[in-house]
């Protein structure tokens, strides 16, 4: 039996971000975990926040994918304000969703692995900002080394959501 975790990861993604989110499926297969998310294995049948609530209870952890939705690299920050800044470098943003969802898997207590794309940054993947540490997107094919280190993240966390999972907390 496989256990439940909530997965967050945007719809859409184009061929190298379907390649890491492969990668992603098949060790958490590995670790002997299920993902499970709105519009991709269960389907709504209230208003989408409600039913993410209602799956993310029947789950015993949350893995957040954020995958590059919108990038840029000419902004300004804080317009108007003292912080103003420009900004003159590539930055990216995830689906708003990302955030959402880590908040609501995180006010439930639930264990929680977080990637990143290069250049996403803000709220849930901002170091500090939980007790977490934000891992890089693995990128194409990995080598035996790298295979091996994401294997290790992944059974770290599968050990935190295996007690929470037997615990029933």
């Amino acid at each position: 039996m496989l256990i439940p975790v909530f997965g967050s990861c945007p719809t859409h993604l184009n061929k190298s971000q379907d390649v890491a989110r492969r990668v992603i499926l098949g060790e958490l297969g590995h670790a002997g975990l299920e993902w499970r998310s709105i519009g991709q294995t269960d389907y709504p049948t209230e208003f989408p926040l409600r039913e993410v609530l209602v799956l993310a209870k029947r789950c015993s952890g949350g893995l957040i994918l954020g995958f590059s939705q919108f990038e840029t690299s000419v902004g300004i920050w804080k317009k108007g304000t003292p912080y103003e800044s420009n900004q003159n470098s590539s930055v990216a943003f995830p689906t708003s969703w990302n955030h959402i969802e880590a908040g609501i898997l995180f006010s439930l207590g639930l264990p929680l692995l977080v990637f990143r794309d290069e250049f996403v940054s803000g709220g849930v993947f901002d170091n500090g900002v939980t007790d977490l540490f934000i891992h890089q997107m693995p990128k194409g094919k990995l080598s035996r080394a790298e295979k091996r280190a994401l294997r290790e993240i992944f059974r770290k966390w599968a050990v935190k959501v295996q007690t929470h999972y037997y615990s029933g907390k």
